[in-house]
Order: structure tokens, then sequence, then C-alpha cells
């Protein structure tokens, strides 16, 4: 059982397997074997749009929460360039596509349900999913157009002084700042859609 979680893959296959074992549970009692109904893509789509939010927003808030207070802290500072060497560009590299599996899952769940429309022009029934996913359409416009450019300069990916590097640092983080404190009501807005009149 160890050697499961030794091992990332090996812990994503078992995972796998798990949720296939529960699908199969729920099947056997009358709640849905995959048949390829459109009912059952749309719940697969929904199920990739919410795993893909939870690592999205699980790294920007491990940025912001954990790395980001952190790292100043390492004594002695030469400590701190493993950080930006290694942790931090693996880091951004499953942030910035957890963002786009977000939006774009969540974009095909909007359109396989029918409100796309409605809720992007922020109508009724739609209004509130609609709000959220306009701050999701942000956070994401963020990450890829401002956070990911000036990270690039600021951990030295791309040619730049030591001036852009400091100025680009401090550009990503107030643009992750902003993303965070979006994320709030953007998980307010996604599960209220669900229960809520609006």
């Amino acid at each position: 059982m160890a050697s499961i979680f030794q091992s990332l893959e090996r812990t994503l296959a078992a995972g796998l397997v798990l949720l296939l074992a529960i699908i199969g549970v729920f099947g056997a009692l009358g709640g849905g074997w995959p048949s390829g109904d459109f009912a059952w893509w749309t719940l697969l789509l929904r199920w990739l749009h919410v795993a893909s939010g939870v690592m999205w927003v699980g790294l920007l808030w491990y940025l912001n929460f954990v790395q980001i207070p952190t790292v100043p802290k390492i004594e002695p500072p030469e400590h701190r360039a493993a950080i930006g060497k290694f942790i931090t560009p693996a880091v951004l590299f499953w942030f910035r596509y957890a963002a786009l599996s977000t939006v774009a899952t969540g974009l095909i769940v909007a359109w396989m349900n029918d409100y796309l429309f409605r809720a992007l022009t922020l109508q009724k029934p739609s209004i509130v999913i609609g709000v959220g996913m306009w701050m999701g359409l942000i956070m994401a416009y963020n990450v890829w157009f401002i956070i990911w450019p000036n990270q690039q300069r600021a951990l030295g990916l791309v040619a730049a002084s030591a001036a852009e590097k400091a100025k680009s640092a401090r550009v990503a983080m107030l643009t992750s700042r902003f993303n965070t404190m979006f994320s709030i009501g953007l998980l307010y807005c996604m599960v209220f859609a669900k229960s809520g009149s609006f």
C-alpha cells in the first residue's frame, strides 16, 4: 500500500480506480452508470470543472497564504533561490493550466446546460453564475496575461534587469492578491448558483 503513495502517478491512478469503484457502487444502487447519455457527460464535465477549480484556487491560496509570506523569512537568504528556481515554476505551470481547464470546462458545462449566453449577459435566472463566470474569466486573464509574464521576468525565465525583476515581482504579487480577493466571491457565486433563485 505504501508503494502507491510513494509515486504521484500511482496515487492518481489509485484515485481514478477509487472513482470508478464509487461510480460502480452508485450505478448498482441506481445512481447512474456511465451510459454515454448527455446528462452523464454533463456530470463528467462538471466534475472536471470542479477538480480543475480546486487545483487552481488551491494553488492560488498556497501562493498567497504560504509561499509569499514565508519565502522572505527563509534564512540564509541564498536558500530562497531554490524556491524560485524549482518550486515556483512548477506551481505556476499547474496554476496556469488549472485556470485554463477551469474556464474551458466551465464554459462547456454552461453551454451543455443551455445557460451560457444568459450567464454571460447576466440575465435571470443565471445572474449569480454569470457574475461568478465573469470573475473567473477576469482571474484567468490575470493569470495568463499579467501574473505569468511578470513572474517570468521576476524568476529570470526571460531576460530582465534587477529593477524590472523587482517591479515584475510586485505586479505579479499584487495581481495574485487581487485574484485571491476575487476567489472568495467567486466561490460563493458557484455554490449559491446551485441553490439560489437568481
